[in-house]
């Protein structure tokens, strides 16, 4: 699975217009949305965000809203409109871009022929499942239903190989849970969030036709399973480091590891060619997995299947099931009051479905080539910023800061989109069913995924489409990469002066340029291979400066929920070096040299607040207690003010003092990158 380091966890203040002539310039700081009545040094989080909070609150239809949810919504208009221009032509040719797009999206606005049909597409699947009648087939039906998208005991697919990352290979990982985490499984305080699951469960059975009985019993006994799977599931702190989930086996050593489960036949279902090795991930899970197997009656993993072609197909079927799966994973989980209206929800997924066609309608439409060049220039000079800080690091030897010199060097820059674009002419869409469309897309994408096994790496692939509101770090293709639609206020303005630039989209250029160096993006040398190239003392001071940022972080509570250090650390690591990199680079501007204060702020000021504004966001209380239990980003008021508290330039532009909350003593501060 290729891994891949964000910014964000997932704007402009008002909808961007179409045309040149009517474009607005947007204020580098929208000084309305600060509340400078608040003392930086107390909050620095709300006193450039409290105004926004205020006059923000959570729209019924989100868990969490903020700079990237308001950039999101831009977006879906200008992406609604590439919709609307193109579904204008009835007569757009039979395979064109144009009628896919069109076709797609008017077959998941259709909801009277939706809900017409009602669970009736899941029939096949259900009589596929009814057919198993004996465990040693459960295998080849896995295969089938993976390859169709519906999930189950475990995740196979091809990535690179990350020793060996000119190549692709195949990769096996645990799966199958329906909850969030592992821990919703597994410990007390989550108990009542499993009974709400095992009666939402129940629910969707009798939606589906099963008596609610036997589908209480049901319910009962899925949960059961995957609390097994869970047992043997690798935590997400563990799941983090990449020497534990790297572990090469033979074909032949997973099948005796596995006597049970027929390997061959799963994987010739799922449509993978022939292969001699692969990644097991989580070997203990794999063992374990036939073991659960052979303790499980075979009525409930027919069940459990069942239960999994309901789970994935919910929003896409009839407003009832759509409507039951938004009760507990939106409603109950999230603390949403309801869900996206369904031209968002259709819009997602066809953008979704067709990345790359739509996206590339996107950037000739909506990404200026100037843009881009600006951002190159970004780029380069963060580039030389993060090489002299490596060269004045006191705590790391010549030896090591030779090589990670080197890595740096070998960074690839990918900017708004891909120079080779996807061919989508063998997907077929067609306006009847929006079901069909979804599943066709999965096993489009399924086929180009196995295909890639045993062949180089592609160099050229993007991992996110252009309109994606993200930006993210490869450590297998030691790449950066920055997707159009990022490139947009808060984060980058053309209009604006450099300190907003370089605190806002200079920050996440550094902070995924540190990804390459945090806690495990630094086990990856300058090639994408999982390979050692620290001297052991190095090692050894460079794990105690990542374990004081832990330490910072470890318990901090935002909305009276503790962070897990461990679980944050990398983009915590990412965060602090980010702006420690934006910040050199800054300073080598003329105009940070020239110090001339706008708006009654200084550029160093400038410069924070610009960083404060990209984070600004209010969340309900339960998507923060999801968050801090399973991202491995920090609430965004913790990614302001703890990380802050660890700048000492920071401290001399708002004048912080001892007595201030943002105050962190100086032995106590995290100094890494």
């Amino acid at each position: 699975m290729m891994t891949l380091c964000t910014v964000a966890a997932g704007c402009t203040q008002k909808a961007a217009e179409t045309t040149e002539s009517k474009k607005e310039v947007v204020p580098a700081i929208e000084l309305s949305n600060m509340d400078t009545s608040i003392n930086p040094a107390e909050d620095f989080f709300r006193y450039a965000n409290n105004n926004w909070m205020k006059n923000n609150p959570i729209p019924d239809e989100y868990p969490t809203y903020g700079a990237f949810t308001e950039i999101d919504q831009n977006n879906e208009l200008l992406i609604q409109e590439i919709i609307d221009e193109v579904s204008k032509d009835a007569n757009a040719p039979e395979g064109s871009m144009a009628q896919k797009i069109r076709d797609f999206y008017n077959a998941g606005m259709d909801t009277v022929a939706i809900d017409e049909r009602g669970y009736t597409e899941l029939t096949p699947y259900f009589k596929m499942i009814d057919g198993l009648n004996d465990k040693a087939d459960l295998a080849k039906l896995l295969g089938t239903l993976h390859g169709d998208g519906i999930g189950g005991f475990f995740y196979a697919g091809g990535s690179t190989d990350p020793k060996n990352a000119e190549m692709v290979i195949m990769h096996l990982y645990q799966g199958g849970l329906s909850l969030t985490d592992r821990d919703d499984y597994l410990v007390e305080e989550t108990q009542e969030m499993r009974d709400k699951y095992v009666e939402h469960v129940a629910k969707m059975f009798e939606l589906t036709g099963t008596p609610a009985e036997e589908a209480a019993k049901k319910a009962q006994n899925i949960l059961a399973l995957e609390t097994e799977l869970a047992k043997n599931s690798m935590s997400r702190v563990e799941r983090r480091d990449p020497d534990r989930t790297y572990n090469k086996r033979s074909f032949a050593e997973l099948q005796a590891s596995t006597p049970n489960f027929k390997w061959t036949s799963y994987f010739k279902a799922a449509g993978a060619p022939d292969f001699d090795t692969l990644n097991v991930g989580m070997p203990d899970f794999i063992a374990n997995l036939d073991k659960v197997i052979t303790n499980t009656d075979l009525n409930t993993i027919k069940d459990y299947l069942r239960w999994k072609v309901i789970h994935g197909s919910a929003s896409m079927l009839c407003s009832d099931l759509d409507a039951e799966n938004f009760n507990f994973y939106g409603k109950y989980l999230y603390g949403m009051e309801m869900q996206q209206p369904r031209w968002r929800r259709i819009l997602g997924a066809t953008s979704d479905c067709l990345g790359e066609g739509i996206g590339q309608l996107y950037v000739e439409k909506h990404f200026p080539a100037e843009a881009k060049e600006r951002m190159l220039n970004l780029v380069s000079n963060l580039r030389l910023a993060l090489g002299e800080r490596i060269k004045a690091l006191d705590w790391m030897s010549d030896e090591t800061k030779a090589k990670a010199l080197h890595k740096l060097d070998c960074f690839n820059v990918k900017i708004g989109y891909p120079d080779k674009w996807k061919d989508y002419s063998k997907y077929e869409v067609t306006p009847e069913s929006y079901f069909a469309n979804v599943h066709r897309a999965i096993r489009f994408e399924n086929e180009i995924d196995m295909a890639k096994i045993g062949k180089p790496v592609d160099k050229e692939e993007w991992f996110m489409t252009p309109q994606t509101v993200n930006a993210y770090y490869s450590p297998e293709m030691n790449e950066i990469v920055f997707p159009a639609a990022i490139l947009q206020p808060p984060f980058f303005n053309m209009d604006a002066d450099d300190a907003i630039n370089y605190g806002g989209i200079g920050v996440v250029i550094g902070h995924e340029m540190t990804h390459g160096f945090d806690d495990q993006g630094c086990k990856y040398d300058e090639n994408g291979n999982l390979n050692n190239w620290w001297t052991e003392e190095d090692a050894t001071k460079f794990a105690a400066r990542t374990a004081q940022l832990e330490k910072l972080f470890e318990g901090y509570k935002v909305q009276g929920y503790p962070i897990n250090g461990k679980l944050t650390l990398g983009e915590n690591i990412a965060d602090l070096g980010g702006l420690n990199i934006s910040w050199d680079a800054y300073q080598m501007t003329e105009e940070a040299k020239a110090n001339q204060s706008i708006d009654g702020f200084t550029p160093a000021q400038r410069f924070f607040i610009s960083y404060g504004t990209i984070w600004r966001n209010n969340s309900r209380d339960k998507y923060v207690e999801r968050q801090v239990k399973t991202d491995v980003h920090s609430p965004a008021e913790a990614r302001v003010n703890r990380t802050l508290g660890s700048m000492p330039h920071f401290y001399e532009a708002f004048e912080v003092n001892p007595e201030n909350k943002m105050y962190i003593a100086p032995e106590e501060r995290a100094a890494i990158w």
